[in-house]
């Protein structure tokens, strides 16, 4: 999606390291400035780390962490949010670092390293760090350190690291998020440098850079930090980076409306019209935000879908930038279970995107044609789902809009999810844009409550949307007498009152709806964490939910209860005796 954005995230910058009185340079720099939409999508990193002196291989670990950090942090996928970008990469790195000072009699002489990165994506500084290298930033004339070292004091002369890369088989780093403004100067630095300059001196020193000062002033505004370290007896060795922040990707709406207007809205499509070498076969769906034609390629001869903007939102510049974003989305995720976006390198005279063609039929025509389907089919088609949103949840996008019509039963029964018209991308929305937020653009029968009354989607809000679905699949209705496509609020969620899947169906087992009843609770931190955990339940016989409704159901009607258990208990007593 973002390539349509125009990226004016700029630097001046500058680093320098040196061994200093020791024959070896234990520390590691590195700064990377991506172009285009990387830079954009992943943004610009500084990383700097400090190999511990104790260790036997303090130089291969600082340099395994900036050379490998910078390298796998840019191969995360786009969709991912920094953060979650970064802890990935971070574990991986001190799971190997530590695994690798295994070899040494004592872990804590193999390869540990301090830690110190700072990403600058949009308007937002990132901050990850552990052990004792730090980062400053310097705004308006005064110098603030952001990070904390870990590190205990022995005494007068002597500390030692508590937290560091590569010390531990777990991994504390802390992290914070910073607004970043225009003119901001950031710091980083070993503890050769910052425990031999004073605050107030280094403050002077980075106080010598001016708005116009290039990058040849940096360069020796580093060489003169080192010197000055040198000069007040650092025995340790030297690095420091120097960022200067010259401009932010503060679009203005022109901006953004000249990228995302170059192309025209297609018309209103016909059968037998042709459009960049597609022929239009038929007209699938069509509504007041969109269409969606299957087309056939002149050239190869392949079906494909073809969604087109409606005409009605050519002006509407929030609604094209969302459009564009649902290709981009799509495109990122590759699994069987979720619609594939396709590209053919053609080049467009309009505004569009094509997928794959599915031939079968909607899971909303499939309750209707079953009204009374075997459990194990249902289970089936659900776990296929699960599987197609787990691939989305990893990439951190949520689909937000999973319903019986956006879901594609093929003719081997293979299900498929489709439209990305509503997904959200953690990603995407770290990149700041003058346009307004649509929201949660869902479908309320199916959409969990936080969503309808906060706005806010997580995975437990797809997890309500998928125990929808079974529930309906299972019963042929809407959970809660189909009341939740008119609440609103709080109070309208309380008023409704769940119905078991057995009471429509009695077919179904009391494990399983216990399963989907937990799924629909109306707290999404009493639901089940996650897609897979709900498969698993689905799947799984649980006896804890039989139990609570023998308990619940004796409760009500103990008489009852002990006549039903009674005759159970004569029936497998005769059977054992016939056995």
């Amino acid at each position: 999606m973002a390539e349509h954005l125009t990226s004016e995230l700029s630097f001046t910058v500058a680093q320098r390291s040196v061994a200093g009185k020791k024959a070896q340079n234990e520390d590691a720099i590195g700064i990377r400035l991506p172009k285009d939409s990387t830079l954009t999508n992943k943004g610009a990193v500084a990383v700097i780390a400090d190999g511990v002196s104790a260790a036997e291989a303090g130089k291969e670990a600082s340099e395994t962490c900036v050379r490998n950090f910078l390298y796998d942090y840019y191969s995360t996928p786009d969709s991912w949010s920094v953060k979650k970008s970064t802890s990935q990469v971070l574990t991986a790195l001190n799971r190997w670092l530590y695994g690798q000072g295994r070899q040494y009699n004592d872990a804590q002489k193999g390869y540990i390293s301090t830690f110190s990165a700072i990403i600058f994506k949009s308007q937002t500084a990132h901050i990850f760090h552990v052990g004792d290298t730090r980062i400053y930033r310097l705004r308006q004339g005064e110098l603030e350190q952001l990070t904390r070292d870990h590190s205990t004091q022995v005494n007068a002369k002597q500390t030692y690291l508590a937290r560091a890369m590569g010390l531990d088989v777990k991994l504390d780093v802390d992290c914070r998020s910073i607004e970043v403004e225009q003119g901001d100067i950031y710091f980083l630095s070993t503890d050769g440098i910052h425990d031999f300059i004073k605050l107030k001196e280094l403050s002077s020193l980075l106080n010598e850079l001016t708005p116009d000062s290039g990058e040849s002033c940096f360069e020796h505004a580093c060489e003169k930090i080192i010197e000055s370290g040198l000069a007040n007896g650092s025995g340790d060795n030297l690095s420091c980076q120097i960022l200067r922040v010259d401009s932010l990707p503060a679009q203005t709406m022109n901006e953004v409306g000249r990228k995302l207007s170059e192309l025209p809205f297609p018309p209103f499509l016909e059968e037998g019209m042709i459009l960049d070498g597609y022929r239009v076969e038929k007209c699938l769906h069509v509504n007041s935000r969109s269409q969606v034609y299957v087309v056939r390629d002149l050239d190869s001869n392949e079906r494909y879908c073809m969604k087109t903007p409606s005409v009605n939102y050519d002006d509407d510049l929030a609604y094209i930038e969302r459009f564009i974003m649902e290709s981009w989305m799509g495109s990122r995720i590759s699994n069987p279970h979720v619609v594939k976006v396709v590209d053919n390198n053609k080049d467009k005279n309009w505004l569009y995107y094509l997928t794959e063609y599915i031939d079968g039929r909607t899971l909303e025509q499939w309750i209707k044609e079953n009204p009374k389907p075997a459990v194990q089919d249902v289970t089936y088609i659900l776990v296929q789902i699960g599987k197609g949103l787990r691939a989305m949840h990893r990439r951190e996008i949520l689909h937000q809009d999973i319903k019986p019509g956006n879901i594609m039963i093929d003719n081997n029964g293979e299900v498929t999810i489709i439209d990305f018209g509503s997904c959200y991308s953690k990603g995407i929305a770290e990149i700041a844009t003058p346009l307004d937020d649509p929201g949660i653009l869902g479908t309320a029968g199916y959409s969990a409550p936080e969503v309808v009354i906060t706005g806010k989607s997580t995975v437990q809000s797809e997890v309500f949307s998928l125990a929808v679905l079974a529930y309906e699949m299972l019963t042929g209705k809407e959970p809660f007498s189909g009341k939740l496509n008119k609440c609103k609020t709080s109070k309208d969620y309380l008023k409704t009152k769940y119905v078991p899947c057995f009471n429509e169906n009695p077919l179904v087992p009391i494990w399983i709806d216990g399963a989907i009843k937990k799924g629909l609770r109306f707290d999404p931190e009493r639901r089940h964490e996650d897609i897979p955990e709900l498969l698993h339940e689905l799947q799984t016989p649980n006896s804890k939910y039989t139990t609570t409704h023998n308990a619940v159901f004796m409760d009500k009607n103990p008489l009852l209860f002990w006549q039903i258990m009674s005759v159970a208990w004569f029936i497998a007593f005769m059977v054992s005796i016939a056995w």
